[in-house]
């Protein structure tokens, strides 16, 4: 019997391929990190700076002022490269404040909702439902239009947007937790139902609350990157990967490289955050 038990968890679980899946994702993340905290140090560029002799350089070509564009520049002349490193701190800045005020309040809701059950759990799912409904990127459009551009105004917008799939999970895992015997200990013991639910509740949800940010935060990345490309996301002078993308498809046939190497930057982000949050959920 032990020896059938041991082998359906090797089945399901499979340490090799999800350590694989945790280290490239993980390295990948901490050099998109890296070059988004530390990169404008060692590789200054100002986003509003235009050099019109220098337009449309392809890439490891030499500017007006005899510094190398490593990945060409715009129709303005400025760094591809610049942009890139100046948009991959405005997206991590993003999604991080995303993440994080989307986790707070879909746990703290979904908590709430699995504790004590009845009304407030139908009504916060109900509300979660309807929201689930309608496609994210369309109440994006809709708060951002109201809202208007920015940094701020597109975290909100997107931690209203995120919230849902944090309550669930975290609804989830206290209906589960809720009916265990240190719970029950707890109740007998006199604690109050918030020291319950903090002490005792709160520590058993972190963990799948943990994938589901890992996942969100490429899939926050993408969507404010999809935003910018339709020029509801930053400001203009901020320029972003998604915004980049946008003012180089119009010139991909003769300046490839402004749309191509922020959608690499993209994509490889994204399926970074994908691979660790895969592996984090096979780990589960």
């Amino acid at each position: 019997m032990t020896d059938t038990i041991a082998a359906e968890r090797n089945t399901v679980y499979r340490p090799g391929k999800y350590s694989v899946r945790l280290a490239i994702g993980s390295t990948v993340i901490a050099v998109f990190i890296l070059v988004a905290v530390f990169g404008p140090y060692f590789y200054p560029f100002d986003p509003r700076s235009t050099d019109i002799l220098s337009r449309l350089k392809p890439p490891f070509s030499l500017l007006s002022d005899g510094r190398m564009a490593y990945l060409g520049t715009d129709d303005l002349g400025r760094d591809v490269l610049g942009q890139m490193i100046f948009g991959a701190r405005v997206s991590l800045t993003i999604a991080l404040g995303t993440v994080l005020g989307a986790g707070v309040i879909g746990c703290a809701l979904g908590i709430v909702s699995g504790y004590f059950r009845g009304v407030f759990d139908a009504v916060v799912m109900r509300l979660a439902d309807i929201q689930l409904s309608i496609p994210p990127i369309v109440l994006a459009i809709m708060a951002i239009g109201v809202l208007g551009p920015g940094i701020v105004q597109l975290t909100l917008t997107l931690a209203f947007t995120r919230w849902v799939m944090f309550a669930r999970v975290a609804r989830s895992a206290t209906l589960v937790a809720r009916e265990q015997t240190y719970v029950e200990a707890a109740r007998v013991t006199g604690l109050r139902d918030w020291q319950i639910m903090l002490f005792h509740i709160l520590p058993s949800v972190m963990g799948p609350v943990m994938v589901v940010a890992t996942l969100q935060l490429g899939l926050v990345i993408l969507a404010e990157a999809s935003l910018s490309f339709l020029g509801l996301g930053t400001t203009p002078i901020q320029p972003t990967w998604g915004s980049i993308i946008s003012q180089g498809r119009g010139l991909i046939d003769i300046a490839w490289w402004i749309s191509v190497m922020p959608g690499l930057a993209l994509a490889l982000i994204v399926v970074a955050f994908a691979m660790v949050g895969d592996a984090l959920r096979g780990r589960s």
